[in-house]
């Protein structure tokens, strides 16, 4: 497919920009209305000869000149990331997301404390009065109270960004606000995870109560497979049954109690394994 040059620079996004000269610092990329900027000799290749195209992310560098490379960060303009925190100072924080030039989410746009070596849930911003990218931690000021083209049961992308009381925060088709509740979770859940979920209902406040499975969808036969293959990878021999705690079953399997006994049934008739006072044992 033929790519197609960008009408103007865009700050914080991927360009398709024309190579228009070189330089000793590398060379200069052209959108279509004229404007340049520098991509420097460390991202330059030999294919990139005059008139050929070129995709980079434009941002400003040290000095907050408009700046071009051929790495990609780990969020863009408007996109949400986990980014590690690499450095303090008194008027904010820097995190590493995957550019030379770190990310600076200013103190203003905290909501505690930054220490270097965690990991923070950041959306990356234009900031107007600087015209520079830098990172938010308060997210609920940018999701959308207004869901449109949701329903109940409509599939929908999720990034799971907080574990609260509650259950898990998420933010659902990069714009709106959803919770998946604690004791409505039967599998391993993660913060950063990315995967498909589910419309339960749509609150008044525009938030989103979200399921990881599909209303009524039947769950057995993978659940019973589940149960195998960890059984498998544990030497055919694990320390539950019929009896065992829904917690440690959680736990171990991701299952609640009720599809775990279910598997375990379906296992036995299939002739698969055998259940004791003990624990599960794959037959032979």
């Amino acid at each position: 497919m033929n790519k197609t040059i960008s009408p103007y620079l865009e700050l914080g996004k991927i360009n398709t920009l024309r190579v228009d000269r070189e330089t000793p610092h590398g060379v200069f990329i052209m959108a279509e209305d004229g404007n340049d900027v520098l991509l420097p000799q460390a991202y330059t290749i030999e294919t990139m000869v005059e008139d050929s195209l070129v995709d980079v992310f434009l941002y400003t560098d040290s000095e907050d000149r408009l700046i071009a490379t051929t790495l990609t960060p780990h969020a863009m303009l408007d996109e949400f990331a986990l980014l590690e925190v690499v450095d303090v100072a008194p008027f904010g924080a820097f995190m590493d997301w995957g550019l030379p030039k770190d990310l600076l989410v200013p103190k203003q746009l905290q909501k505690t404390p930054f220490v270097v070596g965690e990991k923070r849930f950041i959306k990356v911003i234009y900031d107007e009065r600087t015209h520079r990218l830098v990172g938010s931690e308060k997210l609920g000021d940018f999701f959308d109270k207004h869901p449109k083209g949701l329903s109940p049961h409509k599939e929908v992308d999720i990034l799971v960004i907080a574990r609260t009381p509650l259950g898990y925060k998420c933010i659902v088709n990069d714009k709106y606000e959803g919770l998946i509740y604690h004791n409505e979770i039967f599998e391993n859940i993660n913060l950063g995870d990315k995967r498909k979920a589910y419309v339960k209902t749509i609150r008044k406040d525009g938030n989103i109560d979200l399921n990881l499975r599909a209303a009524g969808k039947k769950q057995s036969a993978s659940s019973a497979d589940k149960v195998l293959e960890l059984l498998k990878e544990n030497g055919g021999i694990m320390p539950y049954n019929y009896k065992s705690d829904a917690e440690l079953i959680k736990n171990a399997f991701g299952l609640s109690k009720k599809e775990f006994k279910r598997s375990l049934t379906k296992l036995q008739d299939d002739g698969t394994i055998e259940v004791k006072d003990t624990g599960i044992y794959l037959k032979d």
